[in-house]
């Protein structure tokens, strides 16, 4: 592609947070053009080669030593698709995630948005995203608070997407925990 566009890096600081703007949506749709697909047919390994994951506890507080600073975990395990799921407060707001460490941001249907406290009419769709759906638009936000349980990340940049049928958490708010891992199934939060 050329011209506004363009995935090329720019050289000037204005354009290059347009264009890093630009490549964190560009990401995102991939991410969600890849959820849609396996949530669309499945994932590609045989469900009977695929033992379900055990049940873990929600949240549990383990302190490493006595002198050691207390650390906080949360463990979510992935449904029969691969994918983890959980419910957050977002700006005061009850949203049904599912977890997408491939987005670069924190994505939020219109619906998530405007229960979230915002303004649909305030919105500028000024991103241009490609999805299995086809092309559809995106609007820059700020999000005061995303809480999970007792964990709680302030200031969290998102995107509100159109024609999106579930929000997804992304890096934006993964990466601002002390340690996340997924593995064997299971998404373990440390904060």
């Amino acid at each position: 592609m050329r011209g506004e566009d363009s995935f090329e890096r720019p050289e000037s600081s204005g354009k290059a947070v347009a264009w890093a703007c630009r490549q964190a949506v560009a990401w995102s749709a991939v991410a969600a053009v890849v959820y849609w697909l396996v949530a669309q047919w499945g994932p590609l390994i045989p469900t009977a080669a695929v033992a379900p994951p055990a049940r873990v506890p929600t949240i549990a507080a383990a302190p490493l030593a006595a002198d050691a600073p207390v650390t906080n975990t949360m463990r979510y395990s992935a449904n029969e698709r691969g994918e983890v799921r959980l419910d957050a407060d977002v700006d005061g707001a009850a949203v049904h995630f599912v977890v997408d460490t491939g987005a670069n941001l924190v994505t939020l249907t219109p619906a998530d948005a405007e229960a979230a406290g915002i303004d649909p009419a305030g919105l500028t769709y000024s991103m241009r995203m490609s999805t299995a759906n086809g092309e559809t638009r995106a609007a820059p936000v700020m999000l005061r608070g995303i809480r999970l349980g007792q964990l709680s990340v302030e200031d969290v940049q998102a995107v509100v997407v159109q024609n999106l049928s579930v929000s997804l958490l992304g890096m934006s708010f993964l990466s601002r925990l002390d340690h996340w891992e997924m593995r064997g199934g299971v998404l373990t939060i440390s904060y």
